[in-house]
């Protein structure tokens, strides 16, 4: 079986080099404005995205609630739980940012994209994918915060909740509000251009990545993770994924979920949104925060699930059709 090395992935991967070895777009001098044209990007996503929603398939797909309970309660509950249990060993000191990195990274909603198409390879439930992954970014938007809000107050002291929230409803929520609403008129040419968004998407994503890092290189705050660090970081993340995945499946398998159900409940409810996590990460953090770390645990998750889930995927597919 050969497994080819996502193109997102490796594509991040030149971003933080050219991040460091060609800094000047993405430096606090640059006269480029990177924060306005990242702005403006991630208020286009989530229209599109709002776009991309049809309002009558999720009341269609409401029906399966068992398994979107226990989807969104993987993702916003037993994620964080993990996280928090090591609250008393991480959370001071030095190891105070990586642990919020993580704690952010748990505190994210599911991705859309390769949840439904990880799903549909594996032969799971194709529909209920779709709604839980799209219902899941929607209910980010309130969650996320909530999470980080108490952790981030005691981090930063300009912190507000208020502010943090003002700035989703205007950059975040209203794009998706006016997106559904025009999903009956436009949305087929979101659906025919969908891989035209799709691209957008991420070039915005790779341009805030590549700015953070940027920041995070100039201000040497990798200095401080060694490479004992960093294996001990991608442990977590890997130790993260399996344990919420074994979980997923023992749960589905006591409310008897069938082969479908199971598949999708495991595949959405492990998945953690690198679109999501780059676009709240530029709302939520004061500029004080070292965004590179912040954002380590999520770009090593996400390339990690990337490639476990098509592993997994490939052999489900290929089983079900011997």
């Amino acid at each position: 079986m050969k497994i080819k090395l996502d193109r997102f992935v490796l594509a991040i991967i030149v971003v933080v080099v050219l991040a460091y070895f060609f800094p000047g777009l993405g430096s606090r001098e640059s006269q480029v404005p990177l924060d306005r044209i990242s702005s403006l990007g991630i208020s286009l996503i989530f229209f599109f995205y709002g776009l991309k929603l049809s309002p009558d398939k999720i009341r269609a797909d409401l029906r399966n609630w068992k398994l979107h309970l226990l989807v969104q309660s993987s993702v916003f509950l037993l994620f964080p739980l993990i996280v928090l249990a090591f609250y008393p060993l991480l959370a001071s000191g030095e190891n105070s940012a990586i642990w919020l990195a993580f704690l952010f990274m748990a505190a994210l909603p599911s991705t859309v994209s390769s949840s439904v198409v990880m799903v549909s390879l594996a032969k799971g439930n194709v529909p209920a994918a779709i709604f839980n992954a799209s219902i899941s970014g929607l209910i980010g938007i309130m969650i996320t915060p909530l999470w980080m809000g108490f952790f981030l107050e005691q981090q930063a002291g300009d912190f507000e909740l208020t502010d943090v929230y003002i700035k989703l409803l205007t950059e975040i929520l209203l794009p998706v509000i006016l997106g559904l609403l025009l999903n009956r008129f436009l949305g087929k040419y979101a659906v025919r251009y969908g891989s035209y968004l799709t691209l957008f998407d991420k070039s915005v994503i790779l341009l805030i990545i590549y700015k953070s890092f940027v920041h995070s290189f100039e201000d040497n705050v990798f200095s401080s993770v060694g490479i004992q660090d960093f294996a001990l970081i991608y442990v977590g993340v890997l130790g993260m994924f399996f344990l919420v995945y074994f979980f997923i499946g023992f749960i589905a398998d006591k409310l008897k979920f069938n082969r479908e159900d199971k598949i999708t409940a495991q595949f959405c409810g492990t998945k953690k949104s690198l679109v999501h996590g780059t676009v709240f990460s530029k709302i939520l953090f004061p500029a004080t925060m070292p965004m590179g770390i912040i954002l380590l645990p999520l770009m090593l998750f996400h390339a990690s699930q990337i490639f476990i889930i098509s592993v997994l995927a490939t052999r489900l597919g290929h089983h079900t059709d011997k």
